[in-house]
């Protein structure tokens, strides 16, 4: 009887302990070093969602939703035309809820090899802004970092300290990522500038002869003068030289920066009290769109532009001089000594100013080198079309890389210069003459003093407002 209750009880035993077998699931595992678990609602396995968080570089995520996070994390994307190379994407997850990576595939190359992102096509990354610390000024204030990522990868670092472009990282015509703005790694690069690398310019971007001007019948004659005889940049402390507010943007088709500075009454000379917002942001066609806005409580003064300085083969890779331009202007200011306009706009078909039709950047350079003040291009050409009305301004490709820059704006003008100051001083990153371009969309440089150009003129109840857009690309 004894054995009998024994074997019954053996067997209830069994049986329960099946039963918990079969309930309970295998965990499942990520990719080595990624301490998150899977998304379970994923179901494209080709697709793959970033969901970062804050790391241990004390990196915050603006888009934190979900609070996941893993360090060192890599992308794959790609954009039909413009396939992206990988990317790393600070704090990322890169897990699926797809087939797992035994079969030896790929698994984000975490050596940091080149990966043809054009292997998965339907890859995305996940569009973020995150805040980060630069360092500080000499009198302590902080300065960040903002790096804002659209959802094929590209880039875009932006700094508070003269709400500068850092970097821009776009594809080449083989998806590869580079960054082709010049820059510094570090703010006391920055601090220490000649040459303006992507800040925002003001308050009044380019040239004012004499470093005077008069307005409403009353003479402003205390404007630096920084640049031979005349006043340059709002300055040697401009816009380019304060920390600016800053707020993310971020929407279904871009991320950004939105930043902001109030320019006091008699700032560098010039009158009213200026609030300045300028927005960047970066879109998913792979577009930086710079949107100014300003107002005053005096008369006053304003012309604000961006400074980058490009080379679509990449920072660092060389000159420029291959590059193929197009700019849309039939006309360029007549510059006179020190590069002041005379007022006069001169034709420019059938001379070195002729970029009608795209040419390459080298090809009438040296005749533009004649003129002692510019040592190549450094001149301000009139935009086909209406002012302020939304129009090309230029096209430039770089043959090697296949990459294309094409730049439409509201702006009457845009100085076309070829880096001719850079002379591999530390100021100026290293980098040697011709080694990066600038197309700065803006109003006319002296305007205040030429009653026929385009009025920089802001009055108290106006908004200033003009709008931007670099558009990236390959071919």
């Amino acid at each position: 009887m004894k054995r009998t209750h024994s074997l019954c009880l053996l067997a209830a035993v069994c049986c329960l302990s099946l039963m918990v077998v079969a309930c309970v699931k295998p965990e499942r595992v990520g990719r080595p070093g990624n301490s998150n678990s899977t998304d379970s609602n994923a179901t494209d396995s080709n697709s793959t969602d970033v969901e970062p968080g804050d790391d241990e570089d004390g990196v915050e995520d603006i888009d934190d939703k979900d609070g996941e996070d893993a360090d060192g994390a890599t992308v794959e994307a790609a954009d039909g035309d413009a396939s992206i190379g990988e990317i790393d994407v600070p704090g990322g997850d890169t897990t699926t809820d797809g087939d797992d990576a035994s079969d030896g595939e790929d698994e984000d190359a975490a050596d940091g090899s080149d990966t043809d992102a054009t292997d998965n096509p339907d890859s995305e990354a996940k569009m973020s802004v995150e805040k980060s610390s630069f360092g500080q000024i000499p009198d302590g204030e902080k300065v960040d970092l903002y790096t804002c990522t659209n959802k094929h990868g590209a880039v875009l670092k932006m700094i508070t300290y003269g709400a500068a472009v850092q970097s821009l990282e776009v594809p080449d015509k083989e998806g590869k990522l580079a960054n082709v703005q010049l820059n510094f790694d570090d703010l006391q690069g920055y601090l220490d500038h000649g040459a303006h690398f992507g800040c925002t310019v003001g308050r009044y971007a380019n040239r004012i002869a004499a470093g005077k001007f008069e307005l409403d019948g009353k003479v402003y004659d205390k404007l630096e003068i920084n640049n031979g005889e005349n006043h340059l940049h709002g300055g040697s402390n401009g816009f380019d030289r304060v920390v600016w507010k800053a707020e993310p943007v971020e929407s279904d088709d871009e991320v950004g920066v939105e930043f902001t500075y109030t320019s006091a009454d008699g700032e560098a000379g010039y009158p009213g009290k200026l609030d300045c917002t300028v927005t960047y942001t970066l879109t998913n066609e792979n577009e930086l769109k710079i949107e100014y806005q300003a107002t005053t409580d005096k008369p006053t003064v304003l012309n604000l532009t961006n400074h980058c300085y490009w080379n679509l083969g990449g920072a660092g890779s060389g000159t420029i001089l291959d590059h193929e331009l197009m700019l849309n202007c039939d006309q360029v200011l007549d510059a006179g000594p020190g590069l002041i306009p005379t007022g006069k706009l001169l034709p420019v078909k059938g001379n070195e100013m002729d970029f009608t039709t795209a040419k390459k950047i080298s090809t009438d350079i040296e005749k533009a080198k004649e003129n002692p003040d510019a040592k190549g291009y450094d001149h301000c050409f009139v935009i086909n079309g209406e002012a302020g009305k939304f129009r090309l301004a230029a096209r430039v490709k770089d043959p090697d890389s296949g990459r294309v820059m094409e730049i439409h704006t509201t702006q009457p003008g845009i100085q076309f210069y070829t880096g001719n100051f850079l002379d591999g001083d530390e100021k100026n990153g290293g980098h040697q003459q011709h080694e990066a371009f600038c197309l700065e969309t803006q109003h006319y440089p002296d305007s205040p003093n030429q009653p026929d150009f385009p009025s920089t003129v802001l009055k108290p109840g106006e908004e200033f407002h003009q709008l931007t857009v670099h558009k990236f690309s390959v071919e």
